[in-house]
């Protein structure tokens, strides 16, 4: 990953941070997982390998991808609590914070495993989820239904902004496994029914992301494609003030970007701090500049966020 990096460095600076390098885990690097507050990294293993990987992710700006599968969690009693039902929850006594459905509370496991090593502000990517449309009779919840209304409400949960109860006010980026079935794969039955399309491209399901044509006077049209969400760019949250400091000083120093809400009797001006006045500055040229990621990368100081940071008559635009 080291040697990766360096390469992409050489090849394409100052752009190689739009292409971030990382690797992707199960959920089995954990010896701990429940209650989410206990999540913990296989002694040996977490300061021999998952340490020095963090600290690489950290400086490099990349995330610590992880492949999370309620499935593999479940019992009968757990389904509705898998699959984004209406259920009781689950309470984590040392927090006191409940848990609405199995995927937050297995992300913030991941979430305090990383906390405990002193990286809790790496970000979390879901390499992998999914849910099989078939099963051997014994294998609890597999099912063409229920692998649609799981991959759906992931992919609405996770990109909603609401986040989980470790990590509020996040969006985190998914990819679902797999697209296709894998026929020959073997094992049970569950293994080759991941897919979105069956191995001759028939689609299994839809679960939410295909697009179908409209008739309209014997012509297909495809429907519009929702609006992209709205984005802004704010500090991380463990970000030196130092740092951000220069973040404000360059920005504020651009031609044609005007400071002066975050100057003395402006909109933005309180609460009178750092953090504040960066987040104002640094989104300001982020939006500037066209709302790329790498306008929003300050130094690896900066992330991209979906939740309008904008207060009172302060107004992140």
């Amino acid at each position: 990953m080291h040697n990766l990096h360096t390469a992409l460095v050489t090849a394409l600076s100052p752009h190689h941070r739009e292409i971030k390098v990382s690797t992707p885990h199960s959920l089995g690097i954990l010896a701990a997982s429940s209650p989410p507050s206990a999540g913990r990294f296989h002694g040996g293993y977490d300061m021999a390998v998952v340490k020095p990987l963090l600290r690489f992710l950290r400086a490099t700006g990349a995330p610590f991808m992880v492949n999370a599968y309620p499935f593999y969690g479940l019992t009968n009693d757990t389904l509705d609590y898998a699959l984004f039902r209406m259920n009781d929850g689950v309470m984590d006594n040392a927090t006191g914070l409940v848990y609405a459905n199995m995927l937050d509370a297995q992300l913030d496991a991941v979430h305090s495993a990383m906390r405990r090593l002193g990286f809790s502000d790496v970000d979390i990517v879901v390499a992998e989820t999914g849910w099989p449309s078939a099963g051997e009779y014994w294998e609890v919840g597999a099912g063409a239904v229920l692998a649609r209304d799981y991959n759906k409400n992931a992919i609405r949960h996770l990109g909603s902004g609401v986040g989980t109860p470790l990590m509020p006010n996040r969006t985190f980026e998914l990819s679902i496994f797999s697209l296709f079935d894998e026929n020959l794969k073997p094992g049970p039955v569950s293994e080759r029914n991941f897919g979105l399309y069956h191995a001759d491209m028939t689609p299994v399901y839809d679960a939410g992301i295909l697009t179908v044509p409209q008739e309209v006077v014997g012509t297909k049209v495809t429907p519009a494609a929702a609006p992209a969400p709205r984005r802004w760019c704010v500090p991380k949250p463990a970000a030196d003030e130092v740092a951000l400091q220069v973040n404000i000083d360059f920005v504020c120093g651009q031609g044609g970007i005007d400071c002066g809400a975050i100057r003395p009797g402006g909109a933005c001006f309180d609460p009178n701090n750092v953090q504040a006045h960066a987040a104002y500055a640094m989104n300001l040229y982020f939006q500037s500049n066209g709302q790329h990621a790498f306008d929003c990368d300050f130094g690896e100081t900066g992330v991209v966020t979906t939740v309008d940071p904008s207060y009172a008559s302060c107004k992140f635009t």
